[in-house]
């Protein structure tokens, strides 16, 4: 990886050397946009430790970018046709194969179905009766007897902080393995946070093999993306006579998800709503009243000889189990104990079950909130702010296209099939920490909607840098309402690995009789899509572990090659997921850079089947 990293980033330093070849308009309009940029990094850098980590260019890039030839003529010209064609002739013969799925264009009926079914699904999560409260003859209110052999009448007793996706697969794998498992979710409400969740074969796979019948409702509730292109778009004009001319919304890479899929014997991605997600979780998959909201673990302690662990919830009520698994997010609050982070590192931000129940107002204060919780918690602000939603539309791609990105200079914008004729859009802006939109006013009611509309302009004049978009991106924002927008701030941290701590190095994700999985181990960005999935992986690997526990006295070491075997894969993701957020808003500089611009797209097109080989290995 620290080779890879050096290539890359020299790969984004020379990228920079492609602003001698835009023309003398579009020059000052960038200088002037540098300027700024260096300004605003500057000033962050006084603010916190958070911001000192943004993602920021190295020193080769700022004296690339003072070297300036004008030769306007270089980027006049007509863009090859064969950029514009949607699915090539490499991705098709693939598509074409007899075990890969055909795309059927959605009916009214299952459009119906599938829309209704999710906001059926979010309806009764809001409506549920009993997470709230607890009898107190519970299992986990009193300690269990250990040491002990464990035997199906003494199974493991698991606690599982957080009940987002992390917590309710680690949940359901427990149940599927006999043991007994209580969920413990921080939330007031079991309320969704986001659009639907890509499920990529290799979660798949560790569905499949926790539950069968949890997979093959999933797979029936779910819409197939892998039967159409992936892939990356320029979002707007780009390019010279020596580099290749690009249009506005001209394929850049375009690749197939189902190929490295059906080499290693695995289901092709569906996307499911996320509500529908922890519905068949808690139907399927977890015993009724294991779920309890209104609750959560801020402290725990590892008991003397074996004796099992007890944890703390907000409240000061005291539990008890044999393990406890800290599936809580990114500002874990068993990772801070585990890790000894700073007094702010477990601040309140918003879990998979627990987003969809804050309004605009608390958005506006969490977002403030994180700054302050990111820097005890040793979480690094990656310099996006992201804008989210999901379109009810029938894109004008949707036929042959499951999932692009529109790449800009410090933006992106990504959109993906959500099932139901809806597209869940997302707008990734580098914009400081802790940023907030104005209130609604009057003069203008929609903040949001107005900011976008700027940022990805497609009228005559363009963007802040006067650079005019494709259509597609304003097709998306403007199908969505205001009230559906959210924003947040993305964090991501370095892989566990990055540490001296000999404990660290041999079980970085465990503690005795605790262990962390999903965002509390390993936040990453979401360009790979895999967040949820690598969370999923870990749910199987750590209970697959916990399964060849005879006595309590074992279990230490099974979570500590849990985290052994997790840890390096997850790490590589993470990194690839880093890398990659940081690069893309410097792809349409690289597109102008003669030789090294048409190589490096040459080799990204070549390395994505790789990349997906490694993402979709059936053994985890």
């Amino acid at each position: 990886m620290a080779s890879l990293r050096t290539v890359v980033l020299l790969l984004a330093a020379l990228s920079e050397s492609a602003f001698a070849f835009q023309p003398r308009a579009s020059r000052r309009a960038l200088a002037g946009r540098r300027a700024t940029g260096s300004k605003l990094r500057m000033a962050l850098e006084e603010r916190s430790t958070t911001e000192k980590n943004k993602a920021t260019s190295i020193g080769p890039a700022t004296i690339l970018r003072k070297m300036r030839v004008d030769i306007p003529w270089l980027a006049e010209g007509d863009a090859p046709p064969s950029n514009k064609v949607n699915i090539p002739d490499h991705v098709k013969a693939v598509l074409a194969q007899p075990a890969a799925p055909k795309r059927v264009r959605e009916s009214v009926e299952r459009v119906a179905r599938v829309r209704g079914r999710a906001q059926q699904a979010a309806d009764d999560a809001r409506a549920a009766q009993g997470m709230d409260s607890a009898d107190s003859s519970e299992w986990y209110f009193s300690p269990p007897p250990s040491p002990r052999q464990v035997t199906q009448e003494e199974p493991l007793r698991v606690l599982v902080a957080g009940g987002g996706l992390a917590g309710l697969v680690t949940a359901a794998a427990c149940e599927a393995k006999g043991m007994q498992v209580a969920v413990f979710e921080q939330a007031s409400a079991y309320a969704p946070y986001g659009g639907p969740i890509q499920i990529q074969s290799n979660a798949l796979r560790a569905l499949q093999r926790i539950n069968p019948v949890v997979y093959e409702e999933l797979v029936k509730a779910g819409t197939c993306t892998a039967d159409r292109v992936s892939g990356l778009k320029i979002g707007y004009r780009r390019g010279n006579k020596l580099a290749g001319i690009y249009d506005k919304g001209d394929w850049l890479v375009r690749f197939d998800t189902v190929g490295p899929a059906l080499e290693a014997g695995l289901p092709a991605t569906v996307v499911v709503d996320r509500p529908v997600i922890q519905q068949i979780m808690l139907k399927h998959g977890i015993k009724e009243g294991a779920v309890k909201i209104k609750s959560r673990i801020v402290d725990y302690e590892n008991l003397p000889d074996g004796g099992g662990v007890k944890a703390t919830l907000d409240d000061g009520t005291l539990i008890f189990g044999d393990v406890l698994v800290g599936a809580d997010g990114v500002w874990s609050s068993v990772r801070k104990v585990m890790h000894k982070l700073g007094t702010g590192a477990n601040g309140f931000a918003a879990s998979g079950a627990a987003g969809g129940a804050i309004d605009d107002a608390e958005a506006r204060k969490l977002a403030r909130d994180t700054v302050k919780i990111a820097a005890q918690a040793s979480r690094r602000f990656s310099g996006f702010t992201c804008y989210a939603a999901l379109a009810n539309i029938e894109a004008s791609n949707i036929e042959e296209v499951s999932y692009q990105i529109l790449l800009g200079s410090d933006k992106y914008f990504v959109s993906t099939d959500g099932g139901g004729n809806r597209q869940q859009w997302f707008a990734l802006i580098r914009d400081e920490v802790g940023g907030v939109d104005p209130e609604p006013t009057e003069e203008e009611p929609y903040p949001k909607l107005a900011r976008l509309r700027k940022e990805f302009c497609n009228l005559p004049g363009g963007d802040q840098n006067g650079d005019v978009w494709d259509d597609f991106a304003m097709e998306l924002i403007a199908a969505t309402p205001e009230g559906d927008i959210k924003r947040r701030d993305l964090f991501d941290g370095a892989p566990l690995l990055d540490t001296l701590d000999p404990k660290r190095l041999w079980a970085p994700w465990s503690d005795g009789c605790v262990a962390i999985c999903g965002d509390a181990a390993h936040p990453m960005m979401p360009n790979l899509g895999q967040g949820g999935c690598q969370s999923t992986e870990d749910g199987y690997r750590l209970v697959e572990e916990l399964a060849n526990v005879g006595h309590t006295k074992d279990i230490p070491g099974a979570l500590g090659t849990y985290s052994r075997k997790r840890v390096l894969r997850t790490s590589i993701v993470q990194g690839f997921a880093q890398l990659g957020s940081d690069l893309l808003v410097d792809f349409d500089l690289m597109m102008t850079i003669p030789i090294l611009g048409p190589f490096f797209l040459t080799m990204t097109q070549l390395s994505m089947p790789w990349v997906l080989r490694f993402l979709y290995t059936p053994e985890f």
